[in-house]
């Protein structure tokens, strides 16, 4: 006896009982479809999200934090509350020699100027920088390079500009090598840089004209003093991790009270990205759920034909014990018919989401980043359609058990 799998006789029986009420049969293959195209949607589609909504931070490093000077709140040793005081390049020294968890730093400052070339003019944010800053904030070069820690060792003249100023200035003149003044004082451009995130330190790269921090310093009679500290912490390590000895150091050295925490001011952004990779966890888990939800909507479906069809054919399963069909050849035949709708209508319904991501991710490519990821990975999509097939299988199970344990002389007089 042939296996069931390859009777071509078998496989006409099911095509045609499950024609016989086209009506019932589409309504529970379209169950099965928009349950598994819904489930596969919104797993892609969580993805997706979540892709764009990191581009905003792209390029930014996660484990970033920040130190800065805040406003007195105690009065202490001469110092009024609500005085002011301001940070220097040996505070940064002592800093980078003994906090625990600093793996690049970089000086920031940061002021308004005016920019000119020929007869354009631009007022813009001027940064100062060191060389790792490019490693906490991840510039986009159109043109030459950054700003590195030769620039700052020598407090060379140089700037790198933002793509909208280099634009704003020499159109589509390349700035390479040529002079700019900001504030009658003049630069030679090394770069022309830009960001791919929305976020930023201190001003968009693309909106700045960029400079070593130790050049800025002394070109705008800053002496000593700097904007801030950013920093990023090593694998393992959290920025936090630093507070205590920088709020330590900077107390000594500026007569703040040692509980006073609003003169020193700190920014840990890992607990951003710890808070938003949290809300990203939650929605893949919301998705999860509601598609699953529609899923399990079509397998009851798939169920409750099951069972119509077994209570239909009471009688054609009587006369089929009757003459020899075994108990096994009964539960094959309605298991055959739960199998074929499931895999048919499930693997459609893959595909149609399949389809509907590929558009959504051609629809929000980016320039820079590429693709959002709108996707379904192929062991994603094999996932979800076996998934199905074992639970259209096991919906199948007891409709198929009670066409088993019929008995030929009930079934035959059954009406």
């Amino acid at each position: 006896m042939k296996p069931a799998i390859f009777d071509i006789e078998n496989w006409r029986e099911i095509v045609a009982t499950l024609a016989r009420n086209k009506t019932r049969t589409f309504l529970t293959a379209f169950g099965i479809f928009w349950g598994t195209a819904m489930l596969a949607m919104l797993w892609g589609g969580a993805r997706g999200f979540e892709g764009m909504m990191r581009r905003n931070f792209a390029g930014l490093a996660t484990n970033l934090g920040a130190t800065y000077p805040g406003v007195r709140s105690v009065s202490y040793k001469g110092f009024n509350k609500g005085s002011r005081w301001n940070m220097t390049v040996q505070d940064l020294e002592k800093i980078r020699r003994l906090a625990p968890a600093i793996e690049f730093s970089s000086e920031v400052n940061s002021r308004y100027a005016t920019a000119a070339y020929g007869t354009k003019t631009k007022n813009g944010n001027v940064l100062g920088v060191e060389g790792d800053y490019a490693k906490i904030m991840t510039p986009v070069l159109s043109e030459g390079r950054f700003i590195n820690a030769s620039d700052v060792a020598g407090s060379r003249k140089v700037v790198v500009i933002g793509r909208n100023r280099a634009t704003d200035l020499f159109g589509a003149e390349s700035p390479l090598g040529k002079y700019i003044s900001l504030n009658g004082i003049y630069f030679r451009c090394i770069g022309v840089a830009g960001q791919i995130s929305e976020a930023s330190i201190a001003g968009r790269i693309d909106d700045s004209f960029i400079l070593p921090s130790s050049t800025m310093r002394r070109a705008f009679n800053w002496g000593n003093t700097v904007g801030f500290l950013v920093y990023t912490a090593p694998h393992g390590k959290s920025p936090a991790d630093n507070e205590a000895v920088i709020r330590r150091i900077l107390s000594s050295a500026h007569s703040l009270h040692p509980t006073d925490e609003r003169a020193v001011g700190f920014m840990d952004a890992s607990e951003m990205f710890s808070t938003i990779d949290g809300l990203f966890l939650g929605l893949t888990l919301l998705a999860f759920f509601v598609g699953l939800g529609s899923l399990m909507a079509g397998v009851i479906g798939v169920g409750n034909i099951m069972w119509i069809i077994v209570k239909e054919r009471t009688h054609e399963f009587g006369v089929r014990r009757a003459i020899g069909a075994r108990p096994l050849d009964i539960t094959v035949q309605v298991l055959s018919e739960s199998v074929v709708l499931t895999l048919v209508a499930g693997t459609a319904g893959v595909c149609f989401a399949a389809l509907v991501l590929g558009i959504a991710d051609k629809m929000t490519v980016d320039p820079v980043l590429g693709n959002a990821g709108f996707e379904l990975p192929f062991a994603t999509a094999i996932g979800i359609v076996l998934t199905f097939f074992v639970l259209g299988s096991a919906a199948g199970t007891l409709p198929a058990a009670k066409a088993m344990r019929i008995k030929p002389i009930e079934a035959i007089r059954d009406k």
